[in-house]
């Protein structure tokens, strides 16, 4: 049969189609098995053979970031004192290695005995003066099962190594696997302990906690987050965070960047190559307007006058349960607190660890609060009025400033002290005068002078009800909020207490409540919001922000950041210069205190009177500015329970004034300076908080 027949035959060349798949298939199947085959061998090896070097391999890669405690900046007066500060210790820190975590050693014999050898030179070498450790203490500390700790967090051993220590550990650190040498700080605050005053404006400077703690009480660490992006701002359990007062309200500046460890983590969470170190970076410091020697000098005048106030008669008695005080001074053009007072007050260094034991916390538990911007009570037996009382015939100059304003009498009018006021249906209700007094024809500067409540009761009062009926309350709060009474000051510490409204009680009638208000019976108001009040009187109207802080440096001594004064109203409501003469020539009161002061001053006495426990209470307040024209300086001081206020709290304003005077001068010019130059050798002179205030 020829070629071409053959090809023609279709049952042929079917037969050889199918003869060429078969062929096809096969060959398929044989490269899909052996190629299976490869990948089953080639998983089984990085299974079983390559797989524990990869993953080592793979946990080299890993990094983490492990943060130390920072160094915090200081807190310095404007004398350069430092009132708060950090000194730096060297800690001895173990991180938790694979050598302390080999199978083959289940009972930690390795741990323990690095433990053993620690101990050992923490003996020979550390301070002798301080407590000694036991190896079980440091094993402990070690946390060898991470059950405190991720494995690659370092554990702090042994906080201020002695130089012995340091020299050592530095020089034989291959012999202690995870071990390293970190600089922390440690918290320090001034102290003097004298005459009853532990340091200078404690409660304002505050105080340090951890932030493990603080991070469940206070909203502002609530946010912080223990893995920040930044390693340098993470926040670390165990480092310490203002929790009040200055130390919190400039967190941020204080603080610093903290240092870190970049360690290389293993598959297990264990520190597995050498770490790089980043340096901290101290925080800034926080430079207040506080003057030291003022500041001291108001402490101890609020620590005498108590004492004084136990042992001498205030208008027929003695007044034993006045045991706290409150003062604050503010210079007047620019707002800078140079001295706020809080009485008692206690020993800082109950909180240098960040912590307070139950023993001590009890211990100050009725003083560790800032009482010049918050209200709680004296810590005495039975009830007591808080810190916050009732501002008296302090708010007289106000009351006559809004009658004049409003119309309500002039400044030639006249008017009728017999020494009671009635008022109310059918004149039910009735106010006297302290002491009874029956003052005659008295004008409005009169009214002040002589602290009239009648005057206020009548003429302010009773005449805003007849004019706004119900409304004249809202016209009273009005006044008050426009003079920093019943609102915020801006001062720069948190918490600040708004104070309390009585005149807002709706459960008396409008005209009661005007009629108490006018002579400072229906407004609780803090020493600061005082202080602020007193220098708005004498800056005619200017509500300036009280600053704590003047500035702030970086540790290189540059300036961060320079407060300036801040005018709170730049745009009050404008009161006649007629108005404001009046106002403050009423400020005259008879102070013995001031018999011999050297400057004309503008005053007012306060004695609020209010019941606590179902009986009637004394309270001393009294404002002041000095001097009368060109007034430099702005002093409110509280004795909660002291009686009259010019003989309980007037003596202390006359110490601070004193010490304003020598210090920094109330005309400009420091009188120790001027002393000083008169008498090169120092004879002669005498600084004012070694002298006496005679005429309480």
């Amino acid at each position: 049969m020829s070629k071409k027949k053959y090809q023609d035959d279709p049952r042929e060349m079917e037969a050889q189609q199918q003869r060429h798949f078969n062929i096809r298939l096969n060959l398929f199947f044989f490269s899909a098995f052996t190629i299976f085959t490869v990948i089953i061998v080639r998983l089984a090896i990085l299974q079983f053979v390559e797989g524990p070097s990869l993953v080592n391999k793979q946990g080299s890669l890993t990094t983490k970031n492990i943060p130390f405690t920072p160094l915090r900046g200081s807190i310095i007066d404007s004398t350069g004192t430092k009132l708060a500060y950090s000194t730096s210790v060297q800690s001895l820190y173990f991180t938790l290695t694979s050598d302390y975590t080999d199978k083959n050693d289940p009972g930690n014999n390795k741990a323990k005995a690095v433990a053993a050898k620690l101990v050992e030179q923490f003996n020979k070498l550390g301070d002798p003066s301080k407590a000694k450790l036991t190896a079980e203490e440091v094993l402990k500390a070690m946390d060898l099962k991470a059950s405190l700790n991720s494995g690659f967090i370092p554990r702090r051993l042994k906080q201020g190594l002695s130089q012995k220590e340091i020299s050592y550990f530095m020089e034989n650190k291959d012999d202690f696997p995870g071990i390293d040498i970190v600089e922390e700080s440690v918290r320090n605050y001034y102290s003097e302990n004298k005459n009853g005053s532990h340091g200078e404006a404690v409660q304002t400077v505050g105080y340090i906690k951890k932030f493990k703690g603080a991070s469940t009480v206070l909203d502002i660490y609530k946010k912080k987050e223990l893995q920040a992006k930044d390693p340098s701002l993470q926040y670390t359990a165990q480092e310490d965070v203002g929790f009040d007062g200055i130390e919190y309200q400039y967190q941020d500046e204080l603080r610093g960047n903290n240092a870190y460890k970049t360690v290389p983590i293993d598959a297990y969470n264990y520190a597995n190559g050498k770490p790089e170190f980043v340096a901290p970076k101290k925080g800034n410091d926080v430079y207040l307007n506080i003057n030291k020697n003022v500041q001291m000098a108001a402490q101890n005048a609020i620590t005498d006058q108590l004492s004084w106030l136990h042992t001498h008669p205030v208008s027929g008695k003695y007044h034993p349960y006045a045991k706290t005080g409150f003062a604050v001074a503010m210079e007047v053009d620019t707002g800078k607190v140079v001295a706020v007072a809080s009485m008692p007050d206690y020993d800082p260094t109950v909180w240098s660890g960040g912590s307070i034991s139950p023993e001590n916390y009890s211990k100050i538990e009725n003083v560790y609060q800032n009482g010049t911007i918050r209200s709680f009570g004296s810590g005495q037996k039975g009830q007591h009025p808080e810190s916050v009382v009732l501002m008296g015939s302090t708010i007289k100059p106000l009351s006559v400033l809004i009658g004049l304003n409003d119309g309500l009498f002039n400044t030639s009018s006249t008017y009728y002290d017999s020494g009671v006021a009635y008022f109310g249906k059918n004149d039910s209700s009735k106010v006297r005068n302290s002491q009874g007094h029956v003052y005659g024809w008295i004008n409005p500067a009169d009214a002040i002078r002589h602290s009239s409540n009648t005057f206020m009761v009548d003429m302010v009062g009773e005449r805003l009800y007849k004019k706004y009926g119900n409304k004249g309350i809202d016209l009273w709060d009005e006044k008050m909020k426009e003079f920093g009474l019943g609102v915020a000051t801006g001062v720069d510490l948190p918490n600040e207490y708004l104070g309390i409204l009585e005149y807002m009680n709706d459960k008396e009638t409008s005209l009661s409540r005007l009629a108490y208000a006018s002579f400072g019976q229906q407004g609780k108001y803090t020493t600061m919001q005082l202080a602020q009040y007193t220098a708005m009187l004498a800056t005619r109207g200017k509500r300036m922000q009280p600053q704590i802080v003047d500035m702030i440096k970086d540790t290189n001594g540059n300036i961060v950041k320079k407060f300036e004064p801040k005018l709170l109203n730049p745009n009050q409501a404008k009161y006649s210069e007629t108005y404001w003469n009046t106002v403050i020539r009423g400020m005259a009161t008879d102070v013995t205190a001031f018999d011999d002061f050297p400057y004309d001053f503008a005053r007012k006495t306060g004695t609020s009177t209010q019941s606590v426990g179902g009986k009637d209470v004394d309270n001393g307040v009294f404002v002041a500015f000095a001097p009368r024209k060109n007034p430099k300086l702005a002093i409110a001081v509280v004795i909660p329970e002291g009686g009259f206020g010019a003989q309980s709290a007037a003596p202390v304003a006359r110490k601070i004034f004193d010490a304003y005077d020598w210090e920094i001068g109330l005309d400009g010019v420091p009188k120790k300076s001027k002393a000083s130059a008169t008498n090169p050798s120092g004879d002669g002179t005498t600084s004012p908080e070694n002298t006496t205030t005679n005429g309480r």
